[in-house]
């Protein structure tokens, strides 16, 4: 269709051959047919025409066809005009006439939405690149304020104050690089499993525990990007926490991560490794906590969830939300 409206040669050529062909095929059924269908196979061309190469290719068919069928099979035979052969003239111009113009309207109605269609796309576009670049900024932001973190500690002699600051390092850049992994076009398409998979894979290589194995098992549930962003950072800050304190003396070991429906609104996360477990008091989210629990507490707020520590072998974080 946009090749016959883009070279009016051919639109015009398709309007001659369309009423050629009508009246080839009517004349062939002319000692077919009974007297009184004069226009049969020419309103079919008329259509075919208006839809494929437009208006005025269409009208043209319309007067070829209508001049031809006037001649051949109008009768009587010739340009004559009587009251019954007007009739039909005049009833071909109307059928003709209705159907060009619903055509036209039909067709500008699609051109307009075609438009409209591109423009959309090309809002959308616009929009994804300025939000890529707005993530793109705040993970480097996060990267610069670790950074001078980094730089901040050169100058401190206190050796408390100085963990302190490679702690809030350290977490800042875990959220850049969680940042920039889930907004990324790329990730897009991975699923909630393949991204905590690949986040707890990273966590583990990056604290250089060669023998610790993390296995991730995500399936049924599905979470928004933001969702996505809040529930990871509460991963790294528990897996971070058991790199840190349950393989302190062994060479290998094992986190797990399960992440499944519970019940029919929520979704359940638990998150286990197989070291000494927390301390004989627990983590006592109700007194004085550390920063690590502080964090996972906020996190599991944000997603408005409740967390708890199940007995067991090892460590072992729940986190029940909705989704």
């Amino acid at each position: 269709m946009r090749f016959f409206q883009q070279n009016a040669m051919f639109a015009y050529g398709l309007a001659i051959l369309s009423a050629g062909l009508a009246f080839y095929v009517r004349w062939l059924l002319n000692g077919v047919l009974p007297p009184g269908f004069p226009y049969l196979t020419f309103f079919p061309a008329v259509i075919l025409t208006a839809f494929l190469a437009g208006l005025w290719p269409g009208i043209l068919c319309a007067v070829l066809s209508g001049l031809a069928a006037w001649w051949f099979f109008v009768p009587p035979i010739g340009f004559s005009l009587s009251l019954s052969s007007g009739l039909t003239l005049v009833f071909f111009v109307f059928v003709v006439a209705v159907d060009i113009a619903v055509i036209e309207l039909m067709r500008r109605a699609m051109a307009s939405l075609g438009a409209e269609q591109a423009l959309t796309a090309q809002l959308y576009e616009r929009q994804r690149v300025m939000f890529q670049e707005l993530q793109h900024r705040v993970a480097n932001n996060m990267t610069f304020v670790a950074a001078l973190l980094q730089i901040k500690k050169r100058t401190i002699e206190n050796p408390q104050a100085a963990a302190a600051l490679d702690e809030a390092r350290e977490r800042l850049v875990t959220m850049a690089q969680i940042h920039r992994r889930l907004y990324d076009p790329a990730s897009l398409e991975l699923g909630v499993d393949a991204s905590l998979r690949e986040l707890c894979d990273d966590l583990v290589q990056a604290a250089g525990v060669k023998g610790v194995t993390c296995s991730v098992q995500a399936d049924g549930v599905d979470l928004d990007t933001p969702r996505l962003v809040t529930l990871s950072l509460l991963v790294a800050e528990v897996v971070t926490n058991s790199l840190k304190h349950a393989f302190a003396d062994r060479a290998a070991g094992q986190i797990t991560l399960d992440l499944a429906p519970f019940g029919d609104d929520r979704a359940a996360l638990v998150i286990a490794d197989d070291g000494p477990g927390f301390p004989e008091a627990g983590p006592n989210l109700e007194g004085r906590i550390s920063l690590g629990f502080g964090i996972m507490q906020s996190l599991a707020g944000q997603l408005d969830g409740a967390l708890d520590f199940p007995a067991g072998r090892g460590a072992r974080v729940r986190l029940i939300f909705p989704i």
